[in-house]
């Protein structure tokens, strides 16, 4: 069973940063697809970046392309997204998530959705002021 936890949130003025870390345990041999979604106050959760962990080119919503950033460290078993240019419209918990099924060539081409995803972390909270 995979465990995933994330750290990292908090409060932000807009035009700021932060940076959201997910640490991982218990991955396999498989090639999993691991992603970051958020979920706003009564609003469905959206995922907003995904990244193979093997590597690649990742995938990005068009609302944070060019602000967001997914990476993955596998010798740390770490999954990182570093924010920039925060807006408040980002505020939301953030979740990361895996999956050994999925692939990107899909996503890119179906999208993707948060019942697509086995694993998932316990959420970590980020607030963007005005």
């Amino acid at each position: 069973q995979v465990q995933m936890v994330e750290s990292g949130g908090g409060l932000s003025q807009a035009g700021g940063s932060l940076n959201l870390s997910c640490t991982l345990s218990a991955l396999t041999d498989e090639d999993y697809v691991m992603a970051w979604f958020r979920q706003a106050p009564g609003k469905e959760r959206e995922v907003i970046a995904c990244i193979n962990w093997s590597g690649g080119s990742p995938y990005y919503v068009d609302s944070v392309k060019d602000r967001f950033t997914i990476s993955g460290d596998t010798a740390k078993n770490t999954l990182y997204l570093e924010m920039k240019h925060l807006k408040p419209d980002d505020t939301a918990m953030y979740f990361c998530a895996a999956d050994p099924w999925l692939s990107m060539y899909t996503i890119r081409a179906l999208g993707v959705t948060s019942a697509d995803f086995k694993y998932w972390g316990q959420g970590t909270q980020v607030t963007v002021s005005s």
